[in-house]
């Protein structure tokens, strides 16, 4: 059975291996009878690398692989092959929103092409939102995003690795840290106590299995005393399947010190 995503214009269609091109086709034509998917591609690899990219072969419809996407009352713009995007964190990123106060200076690390910034600028329209973003390509995405949905004096686009921006940032102190993390080895726990005080709180996103939860969060509480700071743990959530029996968890914690 066929998996896919749909981001407003473009649906990216993951066959089973055994599918014919005939099977790939007609599900492609029954996709398009949905007249606001104008293109349909399919998703020929994993996401890979640091940047989180996929490949995609063009199947039917327009060509292209351009994308314009309407969640939670914001519009986004992007290329789905150069730039990492989930339809299905809608949700997630709406209730992360819905936590932050007007009073509250916000940062996004590994931010793409502004999802959460953007969600929270028009939701909650806190103080400020600074949006770390590694590649350059959702980084042009992001500036034009930031723009289309009007949110230009609440948010910043910074482009660069997150351990060498945040330490042009220490000087600032955030309220709320949104840890948009890919699956990685490392935790960047270090980078965001940085830039932390006192009761900022923070929204962790770890990968693994159910039966490794426990130890997961065991480690980011160890990880934070090895810095000399000491965080509280206060919900764990499970935030959408990555894989059979692969979970993405969201930790959120209170730093106490």
């Amino acid at each position: 059975m066929a998996n896919y995503d749909i981001l407003g214009n473009i649906a990216i269609v993951k066959f089973p291996k055994e599918s014919t091109k005939s099977e790939k086709l007609k599900e492609a034509n029954k996709l398009l009878e949905n007249k606001s998917i104008k293109t349909v591609l399919e998703k020929t690899n994993k996401v890979s690398g640091r940047l989180r990219t996929i490949k995609t072969k063009y199947l039917l419809g327009e060509k292209t692989k351009i994308a314009e996407y309407k969640e939670n009352g914001c519009l986004f713009k992007l290329n789905v092959e150069t730039c990492y995007f989930s339809p299905r964190l809608a949700h997630e990123r709406l209730e992360i929103a819905n936590m932050i106060k007007k009073t509250d200076r916000v940062l996004v690390m590994f931010a793409g092409v502004a999802p959460f910034s953007i969600v929270i600028a028009k939701t909650s329209k806190p103080n400020k939102i600074i949006s770390i973003e590694l590649g350059r390509e959702c980084c042009k995405y992001a500036e034009e995003n930031v723009i289309k949905n009007k949110v230009e004096n609440l948010i910043q686009v910074l482009q660069g690795d997150v351990k060498r921006v945040i330490p042009k940032l220490e000087k600032q102190k955030f309220d709320f840290i949104v840890m948009a993390r890919p699956n990685l080895k490392e935790t960047f726990l270090e980078d965001a106590l940085k830039v932390s005080k006192k009761k900022t709180k923070i929204i962790y996103y770890g990968f693994c299995s159910e039966d490794k939860k426990d130890k997961m969060v065991d480690e980011l509480l160890r990880e934070a005393e090895k810095f000399k700071r000491k965080i509280k743990i206060t919900k764990v959530l499970e935030a959408g399947d990555i894989a059979p029996y692969e979970h993405r968890y969201r930790i959120e914690f209170v730093v106490l010190n």
